[in-house]
């Protein structure tokens, strides 16, 4: 796959994303509107399948949506509702804390910039990227590894790590497709082009890619 290729390659994955269910968080953002929640969910989401994430998110947000209302959770009382996300003991802590991050640094407001947003707790160049794009519909690139695996079995660049990728993919990608990709090669790593045995035969993308 070239830059020249793009287009085309994003039209095949657009209509794969649509023709199935959205990833977990771009299903928070489209019924909320609301940048925190997806970043609270974005939080929970890391290392932790969609279903998984969708149950917590749900438990979480019957009981809090603010930072204020986060904040007067207890510890415990996050570990019972985000249960049985990945690490939910330390993300538990990390949204405990995060109210009081936000207040001290920012005001209370949730910044709108990657940099700002890393300032964070829990909060890395992934989950910054993706708040960014789907919580303030502003162009940003996250790679996590589905974007990381998909782009380098492409052949679009060879990269050896997800901050490599975002760097490489700043460079040649579009800025008007820089909001959407991560959604789509999401949607397409975990239905498709899974981390092994990827499923090749009947590939939308087989005619662009270098590893099929």
């Amino acid at each position: 796959m070239t830059v020249a290729d793009i287009p085309a390659v994003n039209r095949r994955l657009k209509a794969a994303f649509h023709a199935q269910r959205a990833p977990i968080m771009d299903l928070v953002a489209a019924q909320t509107h609301d940048p925190f929640r997806v970043l609270v969910g974005t939080i929970l989401s890391a290392r932790t399948k969609d279903a998984c994430t969708a149950g917590a998110c749900g438990r979480l947000f019957a009981r809090a949506t603010t930072p204020e209302a986060i904040e007067a959770l207890s510890v415990e009382t996050i570990e019972q509702l985000i249960f049985p996300v990945g690490f939910y003991r330390t993300k538990a802590r990390m949204l405990k804390r995060l109210p009081g991050v936000l207040r001290q640094r920012f005001g209370g407001r949730l910044p709108e910039t990657v940099e700002a947003l890393c300032e964070l707790p829990g909060v890395g160049r992934k989950t910054a990227n993706l708040v960014v794009a789907l919580g303030f519909g502003k162009p940003a690139i996250c790679v996590d590894v589905h974007v990381h695996r998909i782009t380098n079995r492409l052949g679009l660049v060879a990269t050896a790590t997800p901050l490599e990728t975002e760097r490489a993919l700043r460079r040649l990608l579009p800025v008007h497709y820089w909001r959407t990709w991560n959604s789509y090669l999401v949607a397409f790593g975990q239905t498709r082009c899974t981390p092994r045995r990827p499923r090749c035969g009947g590939c939308p993308l087989a005619a662009w890619c270098a590893h099929g």
